[in-house]
């Protein structure tokens, strides 16, 4: 599992909430994190430039979940089954796009498109709620007490 991200290296705050759920994580939920940094251009061409970076990063055979508030809002159960199925057809990649989003490219590429909610969140909280719901996720197949129903 990947979480590829367009954006500015973990603030500190961000990057203590990360670490506490990336160490408490086990394949296939623990992810590698790939920066990729923001375009110098702005609206649509860095939307296009951000896109094609990421684009190079994946590989046909990866299943991709891209992270839109234009996706499907799900529960965290069902999350679980939907990672514990793609993790079992191949490499899980999340993405979470810049400041303009992604290119129809990316949206057009993604194996699902999942909104966190239709809310607009800054893309640090983004990836310190993703680590959470990934380790919620993982307690919730392992029958974990973390997640109550």
């Amino acid at each position: 599992m990947k979480i590829i991200c367009i954006g500015k290296k973990h603030e500190s705050w961000v990057d203590t909430g990360i670490a506490r759920y990336q160490k408490r994580l086990r394949p296939p939920f623990s992810p590698s994190w790939q920066l990729l940094p923001h375009s110098a251009k702005s609206g649509d061409e860095a939307r296009r430039e951000e896109s094609l970076a990421i684009l190079s990063k994946i590989t046909p055979q990866d299943y991709v979940i891209l992270l839109d508030e234009t996706g499907q809002n799900i529960d965290s159960p069902t999350l679980a089954q939907k990672i514990e199925y793609s993790a079992s057809r191949g490499k899980v990649i999340l993405i979470i796009g810049g400041a303009y989003g992604v290119d129809e490219c990316i949206k057009t590429r993604a194996d699902f498109v999942w909104s966190l909610s239709r809310l607009v969140f800054p893309h640090m909280l983004v990836r310190l709620i993703l680590i959470e719901q990934l380790y919620r996720a993982q307690e919730i197949l392992r029958g974990g007490s973390y997640h109550h129903q």
